[in-house]
């Protein structure tokens, strides 16, 4: 929460993007109703820790994985560094799903939603577009045989 509370429960990934509230199954099997505007991020763990929050909140060297290497700024002036998608599709919704730096962690994937960020800043673009070789141009038929 943006207050930095913590609440431990299962939630369906794929309806972040919608405006409605989220619906949230606590450890204990009670049913919370949780707006997006109120939110701080929403981190994806292996396991259910005491420790939930990625042990570094940057990249030591450049990361290997491909897609755009960005530094998030919360509004309490708290950065998180993470690999977003390279797809400009994924920066119209809600928030930005990253993948952050510590791949070993207790965090798989962290969702900020745009209302609680005050900055993002591209730090790099990781990999590179694969492109086909372009193919050579046809070669011209004889119009006359020798």
């Amino acid at each position: 929460m943006s207050d930095r509370k913590t609440i431990h429960g299962y939630l369906n990934p794929s309806r972040l993007q919608l405006s409605e509230p989220l619906d949230l199954l606590t450890i204990e099997g009670e049913h919370l109703q949780l707006l997006l505007k109120d939110l701080r991020a929403i981190y994806f763990v292996r396991e259910f820790t005491v420790n939930y929050e990625p042990d570094r909140k940057a990249f030591l060297s450049r990361p290997k994985l491909d897609g755009l290497w960005v530094r998030l700024r919360f509004h309490d002036h708290e950065t998180l560094e993470g690999i977003l998608t390279n797809d400009l599709l994924a920066l119209l919704d809600s928030g930005v799903h990253i993948t952050p730096p510590d791949f070993n962690g207790a965090t798989v994937r962290v969702f900020v939603p745009r209302t609680a960020l005050a900055e993002m800043t591209v730090l790099g673009v990781v990999g590179i577009a694969r492109r086909k070789p372009a193919a050579p141009a046809p070669a011209q038929p004889k119009l006359f045989s020798d």
